[in-house]
């Protein structure tokens, strides 16, 4: 990584002893205290320990009674689990905390890896595709796989059947991750378990969940915006439609990353995805040399002599809110406005319920739409999220439960 510096600063300073990072860990594992809503916390209150004691106002505030924080015996457990299992305890600001994945919008507080941390240090490309994977698009991965290593780049997968077993068997020689949806100690499928232990041995596992803690598949989506994170770019290599890898490509797209994919005959249903890309505008791949190229010309950019990623990448945290907050504030200035009176706290929660609905939308065009500046709708907003009114999803949207 260049230099082992964030991309962009954390608003906090990461924990430097063991008991600030065993409130780290409890504010995380706490109910209802998702990666946005942690960075939230930390944002308005300095210092993990006063996040951490403000949390059962908030929650009561919200309407939560007996509302209490993960206890401090359970994070303990968790933190010896993991060395038990031969994995580290990374957390958002440390030096070695992966670089691209901290300029993502909701980047994981808490990473547990097991492995060769330093494969972090390479640059990263994610190869994605179907379980159910032909032979003709095995043999793409695997001679991709192998390409993007010679190159200098690092493969990241998720580990499941299919294009991700062969994605890393290919890249296992050069460097590979292998991105968890449980524990980074539990290994599904149960048929990759020698594969994991290879990785473990030459490249690394990452997950953002507790040590121990069996999939689920509300935790594959969550998983998929860590593959896309961690890499400059998402190749597909087969996808049907409505297949998960196709959530990964989204998230690529939502963070700025490269979108890229492999096409596939028409009447194949797992080229259905992946045409559809095409069509909308992805880069086609007929060869390494495409995803090569694809890189070498946008930023951030790869160095794939040094194996370094450059200083130059875009922080999507920095570049979101501009559109919303920045542009109001420019208007007022110019009209000589005063910014208009914030409404009562129940008022505004009604008026921010009132605009959300299933379907997600940007928090920038809810700023927008309320036409109040964020200060006064944050605190709004992490109390509905605390009162399971509102659920916060990757790419800075919004939905109402």
């Amino acid at each position: 990584m260049d230099g082992n510096t964030l991309s962009s600063p954390t608003p906090f300073t990461p924990p430097t002893t063991e008991e600030d990072r065993l409130a780290w860990l409890r504010l995380i594992r706490s109910r209802r205290v998702g990666p946005s809503t942690f960075i939230r916390l930390m944002t308005e209150h300095k210092s993990i320990h006063a996040a951490l004691d403000a949390l059962p106002a908030i929650a009561r505030a919200a309407g939560v009674e007996d509302y209490a924080p993960c206890p401090a015996d359970l994070a303990r457990r968790e933190i010896d689990a993991g060395m038990r299992a031969g994995a580290r305890m990374v957390t958002l600001g440390m030096e070695d905390y992966p670089v691209s994945l901290a300029a993502i919008p909701d980047p994981p507080p808490v990473l547990w890896l097991r492995g060769r941390p330093q494969t972090l240090g390479k640059p990263c490309v994610a190869l994605v595709g179907a379980r159910n994977a032909s032979s003709l698009g095995a043999r793409m991965t695997r001679r991709l796989a192998e390409g993007l290593g010679y190159h200098g780049y690092c493969v990241v997968s998720g580990l499941a059947r299919g294009i991700d077993t062969v994605a890393h068997g290919g890249a296992l020689k050069t460097g590979t991750i292998a991105v968890m949806a449980g524990g980074v100690d539990v290994i599904y499928p149960a048929e990759n378990t020698m594969l994991a232990a290879a990785i473990a041995d030459q490249g690394l596992l990452v997950s953002e969940q507790p040590i121990g803690l069996q999939p689920q598949a509300r935790h594959f989506p969550r998983r998929n915006r860590l593959i896309s994170g961690l890499s400059l770019g998402v190749v597909v290599v087969e996808a049907a439609e409505g297949s998960g890898s196709l959530i990964t490509a989204r998230d690529a797209l939502d963070q700025g990353r490269e979108v890229m994919a492999v096409p596939g005959h028409p009447m194949d249903a797992r080229a259905a995805g992946c045409n559809a890309l095409l069509r909308e505008g992805a880069r086609l791949v007929r060869g390494v040399e495409d995803i090569v190229e694809a890189l070498s010309e946008g930023a951030p950019a790869a160095d794939a002599k040094s194996g370094a990623q450059t200083g130059t990448q875009t922080d999507p945290r920095n570049s979101r809110p501009a559109k919303g907050a920045k542009g109001r504030a420019g208007a007022a200035g110019a009209e000589g406005k005063a910014p208009p009176a914030a409404p009562d706290m129940l008022t505004l929660h009604k008026m921010i319920l009132d605009r959300l609905g299933a379907a997600p939308v940007a928090e920038d065009q809810l700023l927008r739409d309320l036409d109040l500046p964020h200060p006064v709708i944050a605190p709004a907003l992490l109390f509905l999220e605390l009162d399971g009114r509102v659920q916060r999803q990757p790419g800075g949207l919004l939905a109402r439960m």
